[in-house]
C-alpha cells in the first residue's frame, strides 16, 4: 500500500481525534447486563440495547446450548441452497405470528433485512418517502433501489403530505413511505396513525423499522404498530436488542412480499444463514417476551425514575415517553469529557456525536433496561451529579 494512502488515512483519524469525535471501544470481560466488568473494575450499564434485560438470561442460554448439541454450530451456506432448518422456518412463523403479519423472513442483521428490502420491491417508476431522520440502513437501502427518493423533516405530517403530493405530480406508480419506528438517537416515537391516514388518502405503503420497539413497547411488546393500535403494511426489526441482544434481523409482511425476497433479496441470497443457536435463542426470548409483562413494567417504571431524577438534577434531557434517555451537551469533547469521568464513578456510557448527531447536537444516550434494580440506578444518578458538576454542565 503506498505511503501517500496511508499518510492520507492516519491524518484523517488524526483530524478526528482532534475533533473530539474519536470512537474507543473499552472490553467488556463478562455477560452483558445491568452491571458489566470492564478494565477490571464493575460498573453499571446504561448504554446497552438491552431492554427487558434478557442478554445474559438463562433459558435463552440453555436454549442456545441445546441447538448446538442437536443441530450443529453453523449452516455454512445461504438459505435456499442448504442453509434452512426447521429452526429457521419456526422463528419465521412465530414472529409473524407476533407481529400480525403474514410471513417473515430472517436475516444476518436488520441493516442488511433494511438494505434488502427495497431494490426487490420497487423501480423507477416507483417512490420512496422517507424520514430525515431515519436510520443508516434504511437510507443505505434506499440507496440501492432505482425508485425516486423523497424526504420529509423528521415527524412533520405537512411535510410528508407535500412528499406525497410531488411523488404523486410526478407519476409515481407505487409510493413507500419509510419510518423509524422510535428514532433511536432522540427516543422519539413516529407518529403512525397520522402516518396511517396520510398513507390510505394517498394510496401509499408504510415500512416501519421497528428494532428500538420490538418487544417491549404495545401489548405484549409487540411494537410501535401494536402501540397506536394501527396496521402497517412491512416491519423490519432486529434480534440484537430487546430480543436476547445478540445478532439476527427480520423482515414481515404480506405473504408475497416475502415470497419475492426469498428469490431477489441480495443479502439473504449471498450470506449465510442464522447459527441455529441464535435461531432456538429467538424462539425463546419470543416466549419470553410474550410472557413478560412484568419485565415491561420494570422498564418503564425504572425509565420514569430515571427521567425524574436527571430532570431534579438539572440536566438537559429530552421528553418522551421511550427508554432512550438523551442528556443533551452539545459538544462532542465536553461529551466525551463527561463519559469517561462517569466511567471512573463506575457508570458505562457513550458520547454520541457528529456524524452519529447533527452537529452541536452531542450527547449522553442513557438507556434504561428492566435488570436494574432502584439502588444501581440511585447510584448512577449520583455519579451523573458528581461527573455534570466536574465538567461544568451542572453548577
Amino acid at each position: 500500500m503506498s505511503q501517500a494512502f496511508l499518510k492520507h488515512i492516519n491524518d484523517t483519524l488524526a483530524q478526528i481525534d482532534a475533533d473530539g469525535m474519536m470512537k474507543r471501544e473499552r472490553m467488556i470481560t463478562s455477560p452483558q447486563g445491568a452491571e458489566i466488568s470492564v478494565g477490571g473494575r464493575q460498573v453499571i450499564n446504561l448504554c446497552a440495547n438491552n431492554y427487558l434485560g434478557l442478554a445474559d438470561h438463562p433459558d435463552l442460554i440453555t436454549a442456545a446450548k441445546a441447538a448446538m448439541d442437536h443441530q450443529g454450530f453453523g449452516m455454512a451456506s445461504v438459505r435456499f441452497i442448504c442453509g434452512t432448518q426447521d429452526l429457521h422456518r419456526e422463528l419465521e412463523t412465530q414472529l409473524a405470528q407476533f407481529l400480525n403479519q403474514d410471513d417473515s423472513i430472517l436475516f444476518a442483521a436488520c441493516f442488511d433485512a433494511n438494505g434488502g428490502l427495497f431494490e426487490p420491491l420497487l423501480g423507477p417508476e416507483d417512490a420512496i418517502i422517507s424520514d430525515a431522520l431515519n436510520h443508516a440502513s434504511i437510507i443505505d437501502g434506499i440507496r440501492l433501489c432505482k425508485a425516486k427518493r423523497y424526504r420529509y423533516a423528521n415527524s412533520d405530517m405537512n411535510d410528508l403530505e407535500d412528499q406525497l403530493k410531488a411523488a404523486k405530480a410526478d407519476g409515481a406508480r407505487f409510493i413507500m413511505i419509510a419510518t423509524d419506528g422510535v428514532f433511536s438517537m432522540d427516543g422519539y416515537l413516529a407518529n403512525l396513525p397520522d402516518i396511517k391516514k396520510l398513507a390510505e388518502k394517498y394510496g401509499a405503503l408504510v415500512m416501519v423499522d421497528d428494532c428500538h420497539a420490538t418487544g417491549f413497547m404495545g401489548p405484549k411488546g409487540a411494537g410501535m404498530p401494536a402501540h397506536f393500535g394501527v396496521d402497517v403494511d412491512i416491519v423490519t426489526g432486529t434480534l440484537g436488542k430487546a430480543l436476547g441482544g445478540a445478532v439476527g434481523g427480520y423482515i414481515a409482511g404480506p405473504q408475497p412480499v416475502i415470497d419475492l425476497l426469498r428469490q431477489r433479496s441480495r443479502p439473504y441470497l449471498f450470506s449465510n444463514s442464522l447459527p441455529p443457536a441464535i435461531v432456538a435463542a429467538g424462539i425463546e426470548a419470543l416466549r419470553l417476551v410474550r410472557e413478560g409483562d412484568d419485565l415491561r413494567a420494570k422498564l418503564f417504571e425504572n425509565a420514569a425514575y430515571w427521567r425524574a431524577g436527571l430532570t431534579r438534577l438539572g440536566f438537559d434531557i429530552l421528553p418522551g415517553e421511550h427508554p432512550i434517555i438523551p442528556v443533551m451537551l452539545g459538544d462532542a469533547q465536553r461529551t466525551q469529557d463527561m463519559a469517561q469521568r462517569l466511567f471512573e464513578e463506575g457508570v458505562y456510557v457513550s458520547g454520541f456525536f457528529f456524524p452519529v448527531v447533527p452537529r452541536e447536537q452531542a450527547r449522553i444516550r442513557t438507556q434504561m433496561n428492566a435488570a436494574l434494580t432502584r439502588d444501581e440506578l440511585d447510584r448512577a444518578l449520583h455519579a451523573f451529579e458528581v461527573a455534570g458538576k466536574a465538567i461544568g454542565a451542572l453548577t
